[in-house]
């Protein structure tokens, strides 16, 4: 992995998710349209924390998030997920 140029701020952490299942464990392949947005992924940089509450998660976590938690966006052909670090769930 290329060095990340992307540093978040505070309490914020950068997340590169998971790749969508394509196949059933029976089988079945799943179309695009049926796909499920993963919940996983590993986190690829973290900010510094703030003063209250230091930053429990660090670069190379798998971690669990909530379906609809932080806000998505692109970098050099890759798809991220920035949030709050209070979003992730647990570090698996």
């Amino acid at each position: 992995m290329s060095k990340m140029n992307i540093k978040p701020l505070a309490d914020r952490v950068l997340i590169e998710p998971a790749a969508a299942e394509t196949k059933t464990s029976s089988g079945l392949y799943i179309p695009d349209t049926a796909k499920e947005k993963p919940q996983k992924g590993t986190v690829v940089a973290v900010g510094i924390g703030t003063k209250k509450n230091p930053m429990t998660v660090a670069v190379g976590n798998q971690v669990l998030y909530g379906k609809y938690a932080g806000t998505e966006l692109q970098h050099e052909g890759k798809d991220f997920l920035i949030m709050k670090e209070s979003d992730i769930f647990a570090i698996v």
